[in-house]
This record gives structure tokens, C-alpha cells and sequence, in this order.
């Protein structure tokens, strides 16, 4: 399975805010701390909180938090939620796609049974679990890749 690198983003940014559940963050914070473009960030900010992931608030003093305690929050919701457009391959495609196999294909029902073995990974796993600590001095820049 690959995620779109726009749920890599969203993803970095959810753990960062549950590092520290109760402040908010601004977006240029956000992208310098994990060298994302500002304006790319912005939009999975939106998605984020039009998932009801995240709340926004504008203006001074304005950023974005989360919306719900990190342990009431799921990997695989989020992954759901933003990766939702994107099929794996396809025949998942909500109109069946324009797959020439279909009509004897042996690999879409093991590509499923694979999709769900990795979504019920990430639905057993919080972001409270993944949580990424603030930067400090003892705790140098992150190394995502």
C-alpha cells in the first residue's frame, strides 16, 4: 500500500498536534518544523478539518488543534477519510474502472483481503500512539521521511 504524499502530510502534522493535545499550532509553524509547503499544508489543514479532525480558528492568535482527544482518533480513519478519491488499483474505482481482466480476475479479491489487513492496522492504532513530541534541545529536528 502507498499513501498519497498529501495523507504523509496530513498524517505528520495530526501526530505533531497530538504531541501537544491542547495548543494551537499555526501553519507556517507546522511547515517548517517538517519542511512541507506552506500553501500544500493549508489544504490538508482544510481536509483535516472538514473530517472534523482538526478546528480552525483565524486571525491573531488563530491556528488549528484537534478537534477530538488524540486516543478517539484512528489511523485508519483518517487514512479513510483522506485517501477516500484514491483507489488502489482500478477495479476499485467507484464506476469499476475500465480493467480488460475483469471478467476473470483472480487478484481483485486478494488486493481487498490485502486493503483490509492494512486498514485494520491503522484502526488499531490511535494517534495518541504516534504522537510526536515538541522540539527541544534534548529532542533534535525530525528525520521523516
Amino acid at each position: 500500500m502507498r499513501l498519497t504524499s498529501f495523507t504523509d502530510f496530513a498524517l505528520r502534522a495530526l501526530m505533531r498536534l497530538a504531541g501537544e493535545p491542547t495548543r494551537s499550532f499555526a501553519t507556517n509553524e507546522i511547515a517548517a518544523e517538517f519542511g512541507i509547503s506552506r500553501n500544500h499544508l493549508a489544504k490538508v489543514v482544510r481536509d483535516l478539518a472538514d473530517g472534523g479532525f482538526i478546528s480552525t480558528q483565524r486571525g491573531a492568535g488563530g491556528g488549528f488543534s484537534l478537534a477530538r482527544a488524540p486516543q478517539s482518533i484512528t489511523l485508519g480513519e483518517v487514512v479513510r477519510v483522506l485517501e477516500a478519491r484514491h483507489a488502489l488499483v482500478e477495479c476499485f474505482r467507484g464506476d469499476g474502472g475500465n480493467c480488460v481482466l475483469a471478467p476473470r480476475c483472480r487478484l481483485k479479491a486478494r488486493l481487498a483481503a490485502a486493503r483490509e489487513a492494512f486498514m485494520r492496522e491503522l484502526d488499531a492504532t490511535t494517534l495518541a500512539e504516534c504522537a510526536y513530541p515538541a522540539r527541544s534541545s534534548k529532542n533534535p529536528a525530525p528525520n521523516i521521511a
